[in-house]
């Protein structure tokens, strides 16, 4: 482990961005205060980030709500940097899209507005998505950070994972705003579909959609028509180098590869023959949203390179598909 980098609060830490942030983040130097839903009966199990190297000195858990923005406060306290993970996700629509808005850009700001009080905080990071993105009905083979997901759009051809979509939208618009208002020192990461291993017990949804030609989940197979991927540790690397460099400012796409479902599928049966993959030919049927690829060339111009290809991103998400019992 290198020496202490100071202390960083990740939002969200259960989940598997934040908890593999917190993995990479101790293993880097930094003290690391998290934090997690309320859960007044201890029912959850968080001993996989207790259990984490370094966790006993350098990292502390707190409950916090985004319904509730205050209760960031004191995981804030004397850290020099923020990472805002945390974020209503519900693609079952349960909730109407307004409240799983409001919640989002509520807490956001709630977390905002600590960092102000705070005396400590040198810069934010903010997680997006590519979701705050692709989605605005331009036929265009690439977009970068100029581009933003129409929220009508939306409204008008989505339905299933529609308030995600807009939350993330409308969120990241908010943070930037309030940020640009207020004088503080805020950047956004916007990560297409993050695949790779997980240390949290629960299988990641994103990992669970590029993986369906392995688990035969054919109601996927639509979203894997061209889907832009990155692995999880280029992810957890793009945040610290965002916190840790000089000038950075705006948005950054965070994605590094782009495949169809056919060179998927050719990949995956050659590389995994003891899976049924679906032949090249029954999938040729399958139809999907085209969408753009994500450039990361900012990000790339920033500095940062990419450390992960598609082997990696597959081989680490099976192995640990494996080892948890979900193949």
């Amino acid at each position: 482990m290198e020496g202490n980098k100071g202390k960083v609060c990740v939002t969200g830490g259960t989940g598997f961005i934040a908890s593999w942030m917190i993995k990479r983040l101790l293993e880097n130097g930094y003290s690391v205060s998290t934090t997690i839903r309320p859960d007044p009966e201890h029912k959850r199990d968080i001993s996989f980030l207790k259990n984490l190297p370094g966790a006993s000195q350098k990292l502390r858990i707190f409950e916090a709500d985004l319904s509730h923005p205050g209760s960031f406060d004191e995981a804030i306290e004397e850290c020099i940097g923020v990472f805002h993970v945390a974020t209503p996700v519900d693609f079952e629509n349960k909730e109407p899209e307004e409240v799983v808005t409001r919640k989002a850009i509520d807490g956001a700001l709630g977390i905002l507005k600590a960092c102000l009080k705070s005396k400590t905080i040198k810069r934010i990071v903010y997680t997006s998505s590519a979701s705050a993105v692709v989605l605005n009905g331009k036929e265009e083979d690439v977009m970068d950070e100029r581009y933003w997901t129409d929220v009508d759009y939306v409204k008008s051809v989505r339905e299933y994972g529609r308030s995600y979509f807009i939350s993330k939208t409308l969120t990241e618009k908010a943070v930037l705003e309030f940020a640009e208002e207020h004088g503080l020192d805020l950047v956004t990461v916007i990560p297409s579909y993050v695949v790779g291993p997980f240390i949290c017990p629960k299988l990641p949804g994103s990992v669970w959609t590029t993986l369906a030609l392995i688990f035969g989940e054919t109601s996927q197979y639509p979203a894997l028509f061209n889907p832009c991927m990155v692995h999880v540790d280029d992810v957890s690397r793009a945040h610290m180098f965002l916190l840790e460099t000089p000038n950075v400012k705006g948005r950054y796409n965070c994605s590094s590869h782009t495949v169809t479902i056919l060179e998927m599928a050719s990949f995956l049966s050659a590389k995994y023959p003891e899976f049924p993959i679906p032949t090249i030919e029954s999938l040729k049927e399958i139809k999907g949203p085209k969408l753009p690829i994500l450039s990361s060339k900012k990000l790339l111009d920033a500095g940062f390179k990419f450390e992960y290809g598609l082997d990696e991103m597959f081989d680490d998400a099976i192995r640990c598909c494996k080892e948890k019992g979900y193949l």
